[in-house]
């Protein structure tokens, strides 16, 4: 009798579906599929728009990572047109990602994975979730929830909204960030990061105890999809990279990306895969997100940050890192850099200079390109503008797009694992941190 294993809603932001695990009576996995509902209606929605308001509707694609949505096609349009724009503008728009950063990377590690780890996988699902996880940890709980705070107010203050921002504008940003929040926001990050450090001994503690686990379970050689600034990782600004199963590293300009990546959509899915195209399908399967991220780069922006990937390259023992469960450890390191560059750039007083953006704007017929790194993944956006400013089309690449491949890969592997090999039964798992 052939068996099927669902697990869905996981979340509906970008289109994101459920897991369908089909086992043969064999006791064989049949079949692994993440089914996604992947509508890109808001390509058509932005046709016909003034290319200048596409930044303004994009921003509903997704609550979880709306600056993204924001941003990108602000940084389009003006690739498009030929438009720099200020040195504070450049600057505000890294405070605004960053603390999108920071806060987004907490609400997954805290509110989406500790459950699993801190109450433990097997555990009752009434109590692996993140009210139980407060009731039981309440000083770890009260931190978690003052660093998501930091994050969604910092966003609402450089954004205009935490949620739908509405501060970037074709040529640079509507108003600089006011001195007395600046002075307000910078006398938080002491303890910010003081929080970080905690969360990150919170990280390496589990890394510990359930080592057996990331080292053996889920194991996966891909290829990774990302970007750096001359090979230092960077969200905002850069180029496409990327890594081999070997670890060979190659990089692409953004406007080349149609040589670089090739879309279809296989016979069991309504959404859209993409792949590796000089590598071939299926061969050219990649990943995205913060592991990824990781692996493209050479080394983190900032220094804590950087030190803390040479401690994930050297314990896990592999570059590029293959393991999937290392995914939380990657977005740790991504955090503590968000906090990093947060706390630069509130110590720079430009980001209240005035001289934020750029007036002398003329629309014309083009087309631009831009990505920056969303919490889940490369963000890209493809936009036409005819000679009068008006969106002709538009194409967008989110990470749901660029993960579900990888994510198939993933799950079709640790399910034969688990249901075939049965190598969880000979893992050692710690005992529960919580009850």
């Amino acid at each position: 009798m052939v068996k099927e294993i669902i697990v869905e809603p996981i979340t509906r932001l970008e289109g994101h579906g459920g897991l369908r695990i089909v086992i043969g009576d064999d006791g064989k996995v049949k079949d692994a599929q993440f089914n996604v509902t992947s509508t890109r209606f808001f390509e058509k929605f932005c046709e016909g728009r003034y290319c200048e308001h596409v930044p303004r509707i994009t921003t509903r694609i997704c609550g979880i990572c709306p600056i993204p949505h924001h941003l990108t096609p602000t940084k389009a349009v003006e690739d498009a047109w030929n438009v720099q724009i200020p040195t504070p503008a450049l600057k505000l728009r890294k405070l605004l990602i960053n603390a999108k950063q920071y806060s987004s990377h907490l609400l997954h590690f805290y509110a989406l994975a500790a459950p699993d780890f801190l109450v433990g996988p097997f555990a009752d699902p009434a109590l692996r979730n993140v009210v139980h996880v407060i009731n039981k940890m309440p000083d770890v709980g009260a931190m978690a929830l003052k660093m998501m705070d930091f994050g969604q107010k910092l966003c609402a203050e450089v954004g205009g909204k935490s949620i739908h921002p509405i501060a970037a504008i074709v040529g640079g940003m509507k108003k600089p960030m006011d001195e007395d929040a600046r002075q307000k926001f910078l006398k938080m990050v002491p303890e910010q990061v003081e929080f970080t450090k905690k969360t990150v001994d919170i990280a390496l503690k589990v890394i510990e105890d359930y080592w057996e686990v990331i080292a053996n379970v889920g194991v996966v050689p891909t290829y990774y999809l990302g970007m750096t600034n001359k090979g230092v990782h960077d969200i905002y600004e850069g180029d496409i990279r990327v890594v081999a199963p070997d670890g060979k590293k190659m990089d692409y300009d953004v406007h080349k990306y149609l040589d670089v990546i090739g879309e279809h959509v296989p016979a069991h899915s309504y959404a859209t895969h993409t792949y590796y195209k000089p590598a071939g399908y299926p061969d050219g399967i990649y990943r995205a997100n913060c592991l990824a991220m990781t692996n493209c780069a050479d080394k983190m922006a900032t220094p804590l940050a950087d030190e803390a990937l040479k401690a994930m390259k050297a314990k896990i023992g592999t570059d590029p890192i293959h393991h999937t469960f290392a995914y939380h450890w990657a977005r740790i390191i991504e955090t503590v850099e968000a906090i990093e560059v947060i706390a630069g750039l509130l110590e720079d007083s430009d980001i209240c200079n005035p001289d934020c953006k750029t007036l002398d704007i003329e629309p014309k017929e083009a087309e631009g390109i831009a990505i920056t790194e969303a919490p889940r993944g490369i963000l890209l956006y493809h936009i036409w503008s005819d000679a009068d400013g008006i969106c002709k089309k538009l194409n967008l690449l989110v990470a749901t797009n660029h993960n579900i491949a990888g994510i198939e890969k993933s799950l079709m592997h640790v399910a034969k694992q688990v249901f075939e090999d049965k190598v969880l039964d000979g893992l050692k798992l710690p005992d529960p941190w919580i009850k």
